[in-house]
């Protein structure tokens, strides 16, 4: 009996992990993360209503209000790893802030070069490596870590161009695919475009 009950968890288990559910989690809803909220008391940064998390090792982003776990999402980073340093197309880590939007109104799809608009996935059949649909441009808030410089080496978030945004190669949303940027399927995407204010900060780490 224990063997048969054992199993079915098991199986239970493996099919809610299979779903890849939004917002269900068997071992209980995620947490924010304690070093973020650290970091925001070292530097001396109030959390916003919003908190927007990235846990690169799992492929996955959340979403927090008021300290509470709203959602889970699946996402993209960079396929070079992580890394703040400039011209090495990875990931950077660490506390940062939405500091300017892109695409109000632009349906999916839309592709961006400089942020502006240059056409549609529609059109052109544009894969991966294009930037699509919406820009949140992230800014690094940690002087010496991920803003600014250290020493002689630009290691600043804003200054590399690093953005949430969308991709033509929707497939590839869950696994690491960008250079640099964090990657979000369009619908999920275009929903927290339009909740999440400039401003709203963004935790990026490895786990």
């Amino acid at each position: 009996m224990q063997k048969t009950i054992s199993a079915l968890a098991a199986g239970l288990l493996l099919l809610f992990l299979g779903t890849g559910c939004a917002t269900f989690h068997p071992f209980g809803s995620p947490k924010l993360p304690a070093a973020c909220l650290a970091t925001c008391q070292r530097i001396g940064v109030t959390p916003t209503k919003y908190i927007f998390t990235v846990n690169i090792a799992a492929q996955r982003a959340a979403l927090f209000e008021d300290g509470k776990f709203v959602k889970s999402y699946r996402c993209s980073t960079s396929r070079f790893g992580v890394g703040e340093i400039m011209g090495s197309s990875r990931t950077p880590r660490g506390l940062h802030r939405i500091a300017e939007k892109y695409g109000d109104g632009d349906p999916p799809g839309t592709i961006f070069k400089e942020r502006e608009v240059v056409g549609s996935v529609s059109e052109s059949g544009i894969a991966a490596g294009g930037i699509t649909t919406r820009i949140m441009w992230l800014e690094g808030l940690q002087p010496g870590f991920n803003c600014g410089t250290n020493g002689t080496v630009d290691v600043d978030t804003h200054d590399r161009t690093i953005y949430i945004h969308g991709t033509g190669d929707q497939k590839s949303i869950g696994r690491p695919a960008s250079h640099g940027c964090i990657h979000l399927a369009d619908a999920d995407l275009i929903a927290l475009y339009d909740l999440l204010p400039s401003g709203t900060l963004v935790w990026i780490a490895e786990k």
